[in-house]
């Protein structure tokens, strides 16, 4: 018996040893045995992705035309303005027809289209745009049904290595799905929008894909695919999706009717720890959001936060630098309270800070017109909610540039978008009005005093 239990081993063994023609092929038994699919989870998610079509009315500039000779004997048969249109992805969340896409994809849209997974087309409506996450929710019109919808995952539980499925329709070919996993999560250094916090992933996404689904392995959303690390246009294995917490918070306010999305206001400016900041603190390693100013009655202030503190955590959460603290702040639910972990002085310090949106103020937008250096510009009044969110100084005064028009002086003289003008011509400047006043007085010299990236400059123009 001993004699045939090992000529069996030696036989196995070598059919482990043989190569791969000498051993017996035979059929698989059962479908487990030949492969595992997503069909499954396919089946239902792709109902609930969308493509989506934007149309916009675009100028047809043409320098020529400017000319009145030209314009009589050559213009009459150019268009003066033509139809643009764009292509990108989206996501029902809610039955009723809301739907999550990138608000980069219906920009300036005068009108838009979803098209089911069944062919079937549809009118949308925007109910509201975020451009600090380049997410947008449209409303399907006048469908009078229930349509298939994805739930939220909670995307703090996503981790490296899970497998992930992105749905789209990347490069207008019809709804496409792709397979990977997630390669990294809070990625912060990516420079998209004002929340840089990331899941990566290497599932293929491509030119289309965007506004589209990224599911877990539960057929639940985790992300929203909103761009590609890419030089050749194309899927190079690294794309980039908002986390589904944030994609969650948006949704959530245009489900309770509001049109824009209520965030809660720190009242202070956060700063990159460098190894030179973190060497300076004593502190083992450059991590955390470095305090560098408060607003004097912001929540930061009352809770005890002092500039010079550094943040590690909040509600136990760590945080690596200011965009992870943006991110987890940003999708705390306004009204409540959050618990911030500071280091001071090599001391760990608590503070309860009171979730409340920022103080609002008439912008009162103003496009000045007048002949001077800041012609073609838009300002506005500088407000606590207008500062955070244009990532300003939350203790700064003065007029802040909203705009700059192609080609205008303003545009030309190097100003831009976030600067905040103090003076002109040594009269002070509190509201857009006082400015577009002082800029409306005729003067063969400008001195413009101005705040750019927390640093004073003073320019002079003519003379």
């Amino acid at each position: 018996m001993i004699l045939v239990r090992l000529f069996l081993a030696a036989c196995a063994l070598l059919t482990v040893l043989l190569p791969a023609s000498a051993q017996e092929r035979r059929a698989p038994a059962h479908a487990a045995e030949l492969t595992m699919s997503y069909a499954p989870i396919v089946k239902r998610v792709a109902p609930a992705v969308v493509n989506v079509y934007a149309a916009r009315v675009v100028e047809n500039r043409n320098p020529l035309l400017d000319d009145p000779i030209f314009r009589r004997f050559f213009g009459q048969g150019i268009p003066r303005e033509q139809v643009s249109r764009s292509l990108g992805s989206g996501v029902i969340v809610d039955a009723a027809g809301l739907v999550m896409t990138n608000n980069h994809v219906i920009e300036g849209a005068t009108e838009i289209k979803v098209s089911l997974a069944d062919k079937r087309e549809f009118e949308a409506e925007i109910v509201l745009k975020d451009p600090r996450t380049d997410l947008a929710v449209l409303r399907i019109k006048d469908s009078g049904e229930r349509f298939p919808a994805l739930t939220f995952a909670d995307s703090d539980d996503v981790q490296v290595g899970d497998i992930v499925l992105a749905v789209g329709n990347p490069f207008g070919v019809g709804q496409t799905v792709t397979h990977g996993i997630v390669s990294a999560v809070a990625r912060t250094q990516v420079g998209i929008t004002d929340y840089q916090f990331f899941i990566q992933t290497d599932a293929a996404i491509n030119p289309g894909n965007s506004g589209g689904a990224l599911v877990d392995s539960g057929g639940r959303l985790v992300g929203i695919n909103t761009a590609i690390f890419s030089r050749s246009g194309g899927s190079q294995g690294i794309g980039f999706a908002i986390p589904s917490n944030m994609v969650n918070v948006v949704a959530a306010s245009a489900r309770s009717g509001g049109s824009a999305v209520q965030r809660p206001w720190l009242g202070a400016k956060l700063q990159l720890v460098t190894p030179d900041i973190a060497e300076s603190l004593g502190l083992k390693r450059p991590q955390g959001a470095l305090v560098a100013g408060i607003s004097a009655n912001g929540p930061a202030a009352r809770a005890g936060l002092k500039s010079g503190d550094v943040i590690t955590h909040i509600d136990g959460q760590p945080v690596e630098d200011p965009n992870a603290f943006d991110y987890r702040f940003g999708t705390k639910p306004v009204g409540g309270n959050a618990r911030i972990t500071a280091l001071r002085g090599g001391r760990e310090v608590q503070a309860e800070i009171a979730l409340r949106t920022a103080p609002q103020t008439p912008r009162e937008d103003i496009v000045l017109r007048a002949r001077s250096p800041l012609a073609g510009a838009t300002v506005g009044n500088l407000s606590p909610a207008l500062a955070d969110e244009l990532r300003l100084d939350p203790s700064a005064e003065g007029v802040v540039i909203l705009d700059v028009a192609n080609g205008s002086p303003a545009q030309q003289l190097g100003f831009r978008r976030g600067d905040i003008v103090t003076t002109v011509n040594d009269r002070g400047v509190a509201k857009s009005r006082d400015l577009e006043q002082a800029t409306g007085q005729p003067s063969r010299i400008w001195r413009i005093v101005l705040i750019r990236g927390g640093q004073r400059l003073a320019v002079q123009f003519g003379g």
